[in-house]
């Protein structure tokens, strides 16, 4: 596969158009959630303690919870699946019981067993959270103690913990995250922004796996590349956004052959057709930052 070495020249560009917009990097490990257990408020801190198998989507976490009137933190460990995150309590054995239940966690199968497995060391207490249950901004779960089981909730409608954050700040004190809007990937880099008759435009050029499960389809690959245009009205809130590949695993894009101009303003990408796409030609225009497509 041919690399594409286009993007020493990147930050000129952001520095040329002043710093009205900059985009930061933050990848978070550990997530801070509001919440509720029988409708009393509750505040959880957990944290990504590293995969099970070979997805990003399904990793252990450790971290406690309290009741917010009481303070007093109260240990879990468990797992992140998809979305779905279930949370054990074994109170004096929380140490040795949390090595157990992550020792036998060892594959996808065994993660979609994990409270059979957590119930045969005996959780004095445990918390799932589904996100089927997704309502609104909150995600609904259970609470399992003494063998009744009670109502609990997450205030958020996003309850994954490890995250690639692309912070965007914009004029007029504004901020976005493309986590929220683009993807979970991130891997953007900020090339340039302009102004036009119908807004203002990001141009952002991008590289990330193509896969968050290296046991799956491209999941070893290089990844996907490529830019995106971000469009906003005149007071810079956001409204849509376009993407352009220029390389991809999931798509079997390959081989791109790309061009710059003599004073490096404008790129040309020449793609060739798939077997289910026919091929393209993109054409970047870093001063103005639009990116154009054709046959």
């Amino acid at each position: 596969m041919k690399k594409l070495f286009i993007t020493l020249f990147f930050p000129l560009f952001a520095l040329f158009m002043g710093q009205k917009v900059e985009l930061k990097t933050v990848t978070d490990s550990s997530q801070i959630f509001k919440g509720e257990i029988v409708g009393m408020p509750v505040t959880l801190c957990l944290n990504y303690t590293g995969i099970a198998d070979c997805s990003l989507y399904q990793y252990f976490v450790d971290g406690w919870y309290y009741y917010d009137k009481y303070q007093k933190k109260i240990p879990l460990t468990g797992i992140y699946d998809y979305g779905k995150i279930s949370l054990y309590h074994f109170g004096a054995k929380q140490k040795q019981n949390s090595k157990l239940l992550k020792d036998q966690i060892t594959s996808p199968q065994k993660v979609e067993k994990t409270n059979e497995i957590a119930e045969a060391l005996s959780p004095k207490e445990y918390i799932v959270f589904e996100p089927g249950d997704l309502k609104g901004n909150s995600i609904e779960g259970s609470f399992f103690m003494n063998n009744k089981t009670q109502s609990a909730k997450l205030f958020t409608g996003n309850d994954m913990i490890y995250r690639y954050n692309n912070y965007l700040t914009l004029p007029n004190n504004k901020k976005i995250n493309t986590f929220d809007f683009i993807n979970k990937h991130g891997g953007n880099q900020l090339i340039s922004y302009a102004s036009g008759e119908n807004g203002n435009r990001i141009l952002l050029y991008f590289e990330h796996s193509s896969n968050f499960n290296a046991c799956g389809r491209c999941g070893a690959s290089e990844g996907e590349k490529g830019y995106r245009v971000l469009y906003f009205t005149k007071d810079w809130n956001y409204k849509s956004y376009e993407e352009f590949l220029t390389e991809s695993c999931l798509e079997n894009i390959y081989d791109t052959v790309a061009t710059k101009s003599k004073d490096r303003n404008t790129l040309q990408f020449k793609i060739n057709k798939t077997s289910s796409a026919p091929g393209y030609s993109l054409t970047v225009n870093i001063k103005n930052a639009s990116v154009i497509k054709s046959k």
